[in-house]
């Protein structure tokens, strides 16, 4: 039985990367997402410069909720083209009638959806530092593994509303009225946690959060995927 199961997960894993892949060449030949991501937040972030005083007391209070609120709403962006190609053309109907467990196409997506955020974060985050004269890489480490939980558990909820809201006639804006209420707990989280960073507090000081990302990326990613099948019978 072992053997089977770990035989099983690795035609998950081999799938899974398969899919991903094909987003990525997809993108790589259109870049339609990845660039609305970055034009995006890169004009948010140069409005923010200018609603706030870049050295002041509060916007350096504020960074952290800021810079995620620019990643929150431009990964909404990425999410909502999620699903598009598939539905276009009826590619996700392929998808379905392929050998294929309807995991390793919601994982596949995940994966995708996760590392287009993440690349996009990691090229903004030095415009923000910038911009509002904050230090993000003060503890390198522990600034990743922020931007890694966060942006998981965003995209990991992000993937199955993106299929839920894709089929929809106004799907860019059933997408955020789904995704925003419950990451909530999520967004907190990460903000408190980034804050941390900024301010230069001990990073003890961040662990109840560090934790709640940690547990919310755990229960969230296994549920969507768990519930994924019925999601795209619908």
């Amino acid at each position: 039985m072992a053997a089977v199961g770990a035989t099983g997960w690795s035609a998950l894993g081999r799938v899974s990367l398969a899919i991903a892949a094909k987003d990525f060449l997809s993108e790589r030949r259109t870049k339609d997402v990845f660039n609305a991501m970055l034009v995006f937040g890169f004009m948010v972030a140069v409005i923010f410069s200018f609603a706030f005083e870049p050295t002041s007391e509060e916007a350096q209070r504020i960074a952290g909720g800021l810079v995620w609120l620019v990643f929150i709403f431009a990964g909404i962006l990425g999410l909502n083209r999620s699903f598009t190609r598939e539905t276009l053309n009826e590619c996700l109907q392929g998808l379905r009638l392929a050998p294929v467990g309807p995991g390793a196409i919601y994982l596949g997506k995940l994966l995708s959806n996760f590392v287009f955020m993440f690349v996009a974060e990691l090229i903004l985050l030095p415009f923000f530092g910038m911009f509002f004269d904050v230090h993000f890489w003060r503890e390198p480490a522990w600034m990743i593994a922020i931007l890694v939980l966060g942006t998981w558990g965003f995209t990991a909820l992000g993937t199955i509303f993106s299929a839920v809201s894709a089929n929809t006639r106004m799907r860019e804006l059933m997408l955020p009225l789904l995704l925003l209420p419950l990451s909530v707990p999520l967004l907190i989280a990460a903000v408190q946690a980034t804050t941390t960073v900024l301010r230069g507090l001990p990073m003890s000081d961040a662990s109840l959060w560090i934790k709640l990302l940690l547990g919310f990326d755990v229960i969230f990613t296994t549920l969507a995927w768990l519930v994924f099948e019925p999601v795209l019978e619908q």
